[in-house]
């Protein structure tokens, strides 16, 4: 994987149903490494994951990715839920390598070799909506990272997910990470914001409000609105430190 240039949101502006979603968002996100998005609700957090994505069109602003085209930036984009199609594990897999000119041989390698790194090879041939909710979220991390993508955008992967599946995913969002693929999360467990983000953008009402080292976004937020989003959030702290 070749890494992501820096990202540059610049006065990114949105209205849907005649309300401002994004307005005048502005940020600039980091080439390596994985940067958490975190707000209240109705900031604008998967609306500028889209726009990132290139799923949505602003209304004015623009995103670029240093001084590269976007369409050279290979992207994948992991959903709270994983829209597989009616068939197997494998061909879920192979879907997102449907326009990679791949000869058989080279696909089948590359959809197990995907397969084995998120821990599901012994179920290549399953039906896909029978797995459980994790397995069927690995899969769809399965079918983004066969794409090698310089970047990888997930919104709430883990939203619906027990602990131990949620831990798993954890995992490979790290492993990911490391092979080279720059990571947005967004994300309202803080919990795992902590564990996984190096750096943290805050949103309210479709503005950045501040942006800086998770540790100390975490620990001590400068911006009111931050204040306010993590003073309500904050249960997850006193939970840890009680166990």
């Amino acid at each position: 994987m070749s890494p992501a240039l820096p990202i540059r949101i610049e006065g990114v502006s949105l209205r849907a149903d005649g309300r401002a979603v994004l307005d005048g968002l502005s940020a600039s996100i980091g080439s390596a490494g994985i940067t958490a998005v975190i707000g209240p609700n109705g900031a604008g957090k998967s609306v500028t994951l889209r726009v990132i994505d290139g799923l949505l069109v602003p209304d004015s602003g623009r995103v670029r990715f240093g001084s590269r085209p976007g369409a050279e930036i290979r992207r994948a984009f992991v959903f709270q839920k994983p829209g597989l199609i009616r068939s197997s594990v494998a061909d879920n897999v192979a879907l997102a390598l449907a326009g990679a000119r791949l000869g058989r041989a080279e696909m089948r390698d590359r959809v197990a070799e995907a397969l084995r790194r998120v821990g599901l090879l012994s179920r290549a041939r399953d039906a896909a909506r029978k797995l459980s909710g994790g397995e069927q979220q690995r899969l769809a991390l399965a079918r983004a990272a066969v794409t090698e993508p310089d970047l990888l955008l997930l919104d709430e992967p883990t939203a619906h997910l027990d602990p131990a599946a949620t831990e798993e995913i954890e995992a490979l969002v790290l492993d990911l990470s490391r092979g080279g693929a720059k990571v947005i999360l967004v994300s309202h467990n803080l919990g795992q914001v902590g564990r996984l983000a190096e750096d943290v953008l805050v949103l309210a009402a479709g503005r950045a409000v501040e942006h800086g080292p998770a540790a100390r976004i975490l620990a001590q937020p400068r911006s009111p609105e931050a204040r306010a989003y993590l003073a309500g959030e904050l249960p997850w702290m006193s939970c840890a430190a009680a166990s």
